[in-house]
């Protein structure tokens, strides 16, 4: 087979209908005699879809960077509304036409190259299956309110102590001893969140009756269904997924709650408030480890150049950390990372690959706090999964699904950890340069990312089953919404008193940006988790080396094997029930106890 296409001009401008449709045209009227030829075409095709999808990510870069940019919001805006709802009832017609030769040529079935192509031949004819062309404006208009979700977050800022500030800069003062000042500060960010609540609740109404009706419009009975069968989640179903919530509620809970009451005692309360719950509880001052996004990513860097040089070697190529504002910069040059916080950016963080240059992006909202360090070792997690399988020919196999791509960022998290300090001894791989050169410090910072680890899971837990109840009830009306969230954190939240404030705990859920723009997206992060875990266990037990190398074989597979071969490759058992996540909460319990409080 082929491994290169020169079927898309190089300098093709996928934005431009009159330049790509021609294309698309050409792949829907070749004829393909045997299998050779449909190899042949599949190439094309993906490279085709490469430069589609690398338009795209350009464009949601810099609209991200920047929502008070009017020309890269309406330019994203006229891409939405206008390429994607002409080009998806042409790539339903290339996915019936890659269907129907897949079945008539045998490419999934056929000795010797029939494996290659058995996801692929999988995942598109359940594409095939799902496509109705009433619902690509539905898609469109949802699209566009994920924009405007970003816009209103994006804007939130804060007057406080003088300045303005924007929320990732006001968590910052959640860390201080002073607890008046912690209250003041939640208190702010809480009244601005406020101000927009109704906008919020109104952008949700319009998403979730939208996605309702494009499952009604695809037969089937609710958005559950649609959702699954969209992500391809052949590996699992909703059964399991509600065996992970009661493997939360039984076995991670009790711990949550557990460390609460310890936070409680240490900080000599009656009761925690939202408040006190990033503060250290023994009044240490807070963990500053980098200024600025520069020396977060050189120090990003050497940590793991003490880990594995060639991961340290794949992030060194995003440069020194400088702000892009955009996906290129003022020159016009390939940008790869925008770190900082500022007034005006999209909220949270992601690692974007532009498919057909290979080039990455990372993006997120750094405030000197050490979970930025996490954040950005998570993204730096994808971009190794991206690089490690840019060689692959297929856009399809490029890619992967979410559970095994939060593998890839979740186990640097935790594989990090004992880097984050330089080493006492011998030489240092980092060149000396560290987030951490207090041994006290670095065990706080290992000991809340031990915490963290698990402790996420009962959220995890919290923002699927939300999801479940919303679209399998999806005429539910705002009051009944309020009341199962609160019955959610009842069961899955911390132990704190909302005495005075339960207005914001009504609408903490506003915060989570994937149930806006990335409906059933988290139930992920949860199945992620274990499997990093495992991993961190085989680096405890068999020692990072291994580790490292079978995190490596598992991802250079991109998304080439179904799902529990993908973390079989990585020495991983598929598996997020009662029995796995008891048996990994209780190991990790025990790895915290041995760290100093």
């Amino acid at each position: 087979m082929a491994t290169t296409s020169e079927f898309v001009p190089v300098n093709l401008d996928a934005t431009d209908w009159a330049s790509f449709e021609p294309l698309v045209l050409a792949l829907l009227d070749r004829p393909i005699r045997d299998r050779t030829d449909l190899e042949r075409w599949l190439l094309d095709r993906s490279e085709l879809e490469a430069a589609y999808s690398e338009s795209s990510a350009s464009l949601y870069i810099d609209m991200t960077c920047n929502t008070e940019d009017v020309a890269a919001q309406e330019a994203y805006k006229h891409f939405i509304e206008t390429i994607p709802p002409k080009y998806k009832p042409l790539a339903f017609e290339l996915d019936k036409k890659q269907t129907q030769l897949s079945r008539s040529l045998g490419l999934d079935t056929a000795p010797g190259r029939g494996e290659r192509y058995r996801v692929l031949v999988r995942d598109v004819a359940v594409e095939v299956d799902l496509f109705r062309a009433e619902n690509v404006p539905i898609q469109t208009a949802l699209s566009l309110l994920a924009q405007k979700y970003d816009q209103l977050v994006g804007a939130m800022a804060v007057e406080f102590d003088g300045q303005e500030r924007t929320m990732p800069q006001m968590a910052r003062y959640m860390e201080s001893n002073e607890r008046a000042l912690r209250e003041r500060a939640w208190r702010a960010m809480s009244e601005r969140r406020r101000k927009d609540k109704d906008a919020a609740d109104g952008l949700f109404d319009e998403m979730v009756a939208k996605r309702d009706l494009l499952a009604r419009n695809a037969a089937l009975p609710t958005y559950v269904e649609y959702a699954f069968k969209q992500k391809r989640r052949f590996d699992y179903g909703v059964a399991d997924c509600e065996a992970f919530h009661r493997a939360c509620a039984e076995h991670v809970v009790p711990l949550l709650r557990r460390l609460d009451r310890e936070r409680r005692g240490a900080m000599g309360l009656e009761k925690l408030r939202p408040w006190d719950l990033s503060v250290d509880a023994k009044g240490r001052p807070p963990l500053r480890p980098f200024q600025g996004g520069r020396e977060l990513m050189s120090k990003t860097v050497a940590t793991f150049a003490r880990l594995d040089g060639r991961l340290a070697a794949m992030l060194r190529k995003l440069g020194d950390g400088s702000n892009a504002n955009g996906a290129r910069h003022a020159d016009g040059s390939m940008a790869y990372v925008d770190l900082d916080t500022r007034k005006g950016k999209a909220p949270g963080g992601y690692q974007y690959n532009r498919d057909r240059s290979r080039a990455p992006f990372i993006f997120m909202n750094a405030a000197g706090l050490h979970n930025d360090i996490v954040i950005m070792i998570h993204e730096a997690g994808h971009l190794f999964h991206s690089m490690l399988c840019a060689d692959e020919p297929l856009l399809h196999y490029r890619t992967a699904s979410e559970e095994i791509c939060e593998v890839a960022s979740m186990s640097m998290e935790l594989l990090t950890m004992p880097h984050w300090i330089r080493p006492a001894k011998g030489t240092d791989p980092g060149g000396g340069e560290s987030f951490y050169v207090d041994e006290g410090d670095h065990a706080r910072a290992r000991r809340q990312q031990m915490e963290r680890s698990i402790t996420l899971l009962p959220w995890v837990a919290t923002i699927d089953r939300f999801q479940h109840w919303i679209y399998s009830h999806p005429k539910h009306t705002r009051a009944e919404r309020r009341e199962f969230w609160l019955g959610l954190d009842d069961k899955f939240g911390h132990d704190i008193d909302w005495s005075g404030i339960e207005e914001s705990r009504a609408t903490m859920w506003h915060k989570q940006m994937h149930l806006f723009g990335h409906p059933f997206y988290y139930i992920e992060y949860g199945i992620a988790q274990l499997g990093a875990l495992q991993l961190w266990l085989t680096s405890l037990e068999k020692g990072e080396k291994v580790a490292v190398e079978r995190y490596i074989a598992g991802l250079k597979l991109g998304g080439s094997k179904p799902l529990p071969e993908l973390f079989a490759a990585a020495g991983l058992k598929f598996d997020f029930g009662p029995e796995t996540v008891k048996r990994l909460v209780d190991r990790v319990e025990k790895e915290i106890e041995k760290l100093p409080v």
